[in-house]
């Protein structure tokens, strides 16, 4: 019996032909991405901003003006009303999400105002519904976001941990500085493209850092395995050909889990999506940092070639390892 191969059982791809400018992308993108995230900001939900979401079902197609002018005489400051596109919906399903901001003086809005909301929008169609009222005071929100920082922090140091006492602190180095390139790239793209970021993805963003950490332990295994048995080859080749050795499983990995991922996306409705693209760009970044960050860094910081003997000369060092 055949067995399925996406990619030839032996390769010899040279993942570090271009090192200086995948690195420097990834450099490049990081640091845009702090500066997009400094600049023009996140779209946080409700989770981070406090206030409340109330979502809407109709028959009728929704209408965002109308919409907006029959809550403004409310006088509910910041209200933002959006409607919600799913090609698992049925033709006469039409659901729209209003965000109301927390009032002054108030942990959340209040029934009364969630009412009054509810009175001025059924006015505009009898048929419309609602499905869900949200609320998170501000107090909560701001609250949440240092946990979701702390959460996010402490994941990373864990790792770096870790991978310290299985490795070497060069690996750790350089697996740690794959992982903030992941979630900071991400946090870039969230804010390029307006996504709404909330306490679900701040979990998608821990997800990442666990997929992206098991494909750099597994090629840092092998390199392992590689620099005793290859002592006199230089390092790239070494790392090379461990990244090559490997290329099998992780593209077998990655494809049958962005398989499952995209199915999600596309039948999995509006609730999960912002959560299951951020994992599949997580799965897609985190694949590519394993290789040319992780990668990049332990070839520069230098390794033990001989990890049979106790570091006693200059032969063991970082400075004794790196490629002349």
């Amino acid at each position: 019996m055949r067995r399925l191969r996406l990619v030839p059982e032996k390769t010899e791809f040279d993942f570090f032909r271009f090192q200086t400018v995948t690195l420097g992308a990834s450099v490049v993108a990081v640091i845009a991405s702090l500066i997009l995230a400094l600049t023009v900001g996140l779209n946080f939900g409700i989770d981070f901003r406090g206030g409340t979401t109330i979502r809407t079902e109709a028959v009728q197609p929704v209408d965002v003006g109308a919409y907006r002018d029959a809550i403004a005489p409310l006088n509910l400051g910041d209200v933002s009303i959006t409607e919600v596109f799913d090609p698992t919906f049925e033709a006469d399903q039409n659901v729209a999400m209003i965000r109301i901001q927390a009032q002054e003086g108030a942990e959340s809005v209040t029934p009364e105002i969630v009412a009054a909301v509810q009175t001025a929008l059924t006015g505009l169609d009898d048929t419309l519904t609602f499905t869900s009222v949200e609320s998170v005071g501000p107090k909560v929100s701001g609250e949440l976001i240092w946990t979701a920082i702390l959460a996010v922090a402490g994941a990373t140091a864990a790792i770096l941990f870790y991978i310290w006492l299985r490795f070497e602190w060069q690996f750790a180095v350089g697996a740690v500085a794959a992982l903030v390139h992941d979630v900071v790239v991400t946090v870039g793209i969230f804010s390029i493209l307006q996504i709404r970021f909330d306490l679900a993805i701040i979990a998608a963003l821990l997800t990442i850092l666990g997929y992206s950490i098991n494909d750099t332990v597994v090629v840092f295994d092998r390199l392992r395995e590689n620099l005793i048995k290859y002592k006199k080859t230089p390092l790239r080749e070494v790392m090379n050909l461990s990244v090559n050795e490997t290329l099998s499983r992780t593209v077998m990995t990655s494809g049958t889990t962005l398989i499952a991922l995209i199915a999600l996306y596309v039948l999995g409705g509006d609730v999960i999506r912002g959560f299951v693209f951020a994992i599949i760009w997580g799965v897609i970044i985190g694949t590519y940092s394993s290789v040319f960050v992780a990668k990049n860094i332990v070839l520069f910081l230098g390794v033990k070639r001989d990890w049979g003997k106790t570091e006693g000369s200059n032969a063991g060092t970082q400075f004794g390892s790196k490629d002349g």
